[in-house]
């Protein structure tokens, strides 16, 4: 996809957008997807977000498993609908995940341009005739530096509310509520060496450089955003960070396993549709 001011492409494994290049700068702002520190762009995360307490649950006494941040990342989606600034694309479970997730669905995504921005937007469809319980979202990797001759350090990155705000940090891909996570600060290592940080109730996160605007991802109601970039002890700068609007968090060192317990778990009605999704501006 393509306008004045943006070029996209998207692959058909996970429906995971690859590269978004700002023309003017003639500049991929998505992480390249180097194996050698995280090998993934732009994956769409479902039926879960972040890890399972021992990457189980149990759903009406039945134990599943399942690994962090679920299996459609990996799936091979069917385009339905490709113009010039909108794509569509859609997976339908058809029977092949019983054995980790005992319900049926259909998920559509489409992407849409809009002048400097990229809108992303999900439809669950529970094609189960019972209630469905899932989590999705977003887990997209922008490059750094995003801006020549800046430094990572230079980034500051804020996240902005008019709600309470709850925070929590990822050890060993479980949950802890904390009582310190700042909501705006300089993008360095640091603050990644446990794992992610982890917000409630944050409405928009934004990174700016040198008093320059360069990025921002608006949540529209998803309840969590995650904050993410792998550390390693021996580097001194980041070389990407993830922004990750999600309806649904890992689990809690306390949780109980039972699906219906998770917290942030959504859930839809036999044969209903959940619609969520998020906007970039670049």
């Amino acid at each position: 996809m393509e306008n004045d001011l943006l070029q996209v492409e998207i692959a058909h494994k996970g429906a995971e957008v690859q590269k978004v290049t700002h023309k003017s700068m003639a500049q991929n702002r998505m992480w390249s997807g180097d194996p050698a520190y995280w090998g993934r762009v732009s994956p769409i995360l479902f039926p879960i977000v972040g890890g399972l307490k021992n990457e189980t649950y149990s759903y009406k006494g039945k134990s599943y498993t399942l690994p962090r941040h679920g299996f459609l990342r990996d799936q091979i989606f069917v385009t339905d609908s490709l113009s010039k600034t909108k794509a569509s694309f859609h997976f339908e479970s058809s029977g092949q995940f019983a054995h980790v997730y005992p319900f049926e669905f259909t998920i559509y995504i489409q992407y849409e341009l809009h002048e400097n921005a990229l809108h992303v937007h999900w439809q669950v469809v529970n094609d189960s005739n019972e209630d469905m319980l899932f989590s999705i979202g977003g887990h997209p990797a922008f490059s750094l530096p995003m801006k020549e001759g800046a430094k990572a350090e230079d980034h500051i990155l804020t996240l902005q509310s008019e709600k309470e705000v709850t925070s929590f940090q990822v050890t060993n891909n479980l949950l802890k509520k904390v009582e310190s996570l700042p909501q705006s600060f300089s993008l360095a290592p640091h603050w990644f060496k446990d794992d992610a940080l982890v917000y409630k109730g944050i409405d928009t996160v934004e990174i700016v450089v040198k008093e320059e605007t360069k990025l921002r991802v608006d949540l529209h109601g998803a309840p969590y955003v995650g904050i993410w970039s792998p550390y390693k002890e021996e580097e001194e700068e980041l070389a990407f960070v993830c922004i990750e609007p999600w309806y649904g968090i890992a689990d809690k060192w306390d949780a109980t396993g039972n699906l219906e317990d998770k917290e942030g778990i959504q859930r839809i009605n036999a044969k209903e549709t959940f619609n969520g999704g998020y906007t970039i501006h670049f």
